[in-house]
């Protein structure tokens, strides 16, 4: 990107600009795609179908978060979209949706959970949008498990270490976090993840939270402890 540059806007992005924010030929608007920081550009065509924006200046710097995985059992539709934005919000690098045995709804319509995506990150001032991988089961997605990402496993069964003593000399790097669907995980999954040398097994505290409030909780304490809020 660079100032002078042209920047094609496609149907949704002219409905949302030109529809809905009211925007004309003239008006300032902050932009961003994630690898060239944020920009002022400027509205040079608009119509409700495309439009064109100029770039005039950098704003600000690209900020990209700590490489961190957000892994969930997706649930009700409106609580998988909280999830996903709260995510954004937070910092995750990438959100990876995965398929366990009690995990209550398996379709997910990806293009929307990555709008919201894209929302949360304009709303809290971000220049990176997290991506929404497509689910795949838990059993597949261990075995392909990278040898060089921790992985702070979020476990409900077990009398494991509050997350600040867990993490308490860990580094930073590459993580993942994993929050179990409704139910729970099974015996035999939560022992599969136990059983990964990479595993760092935490407890959320004496209450079981719900789904979303989990991810919420967890995502908090691991930037705390190891994250870009430390």
């Amino acid at each position: 990107m660079g100032a002078g540059q042209a920047v094609p806007i496609g149907q949704a992005q002219a409905h949302y600009l030109f529809g809905v924010m009211r925007l004309k030929i003239g008006d300032p608007l902050l932009v961003f795609n994630g690898v060239d920081g944020e920009w002022l550009a400027e509205v040079v065509t608009a119509g409700k179908r495309k439009g064109l924006l100029a770039l005039v200046k950098q704003t600000g710097p690209q900020v990209s978060p700590p490489d961190l995985w957000l892994i969930f059992a997706p649930i009700k539709k409106a609580r998988t979209a909280f999830i996903v934005e709260k995510a954004a919000e937070m910092g995750a690098m990438q959100i990876l949706p995965v398929l366990t045995r009690y995990t209550n709804s398996d379709r997910l319509n990806l293009a929307r959970l990555e709008s919201h995506a894209i929302e949360a990150a304009e709303q809290c001032g971000g220049t990176f949008v997290p991506e929404v991988q497509e689910p795949v089961k838990l059993a597949a997605l261990l075995d392909a498990w990278p040898k060089d990402r921790q992985l702070m496993f979020c476990d409900e069964r077990r009398n494991a270490l509050p997350v600040a003593d867990a993490l308490k000399g860990k580094t930073a790097g590459k993580w993942a976090i994993i929050i179990g669907p409704e139910g729970g995980f099974s015996s035999d999954e939560a022992s599969a993840l136990n059983a990964l040398d990479q595993t760092v097994s935490v407890s959320l505290g004496p209450r079981i939270l719900r789904a979303d409030t989990a991810v919420i909780a967890a995502m908090t304490a691991w930037q705390q402890a190891l994250g870009d809020w430390c």
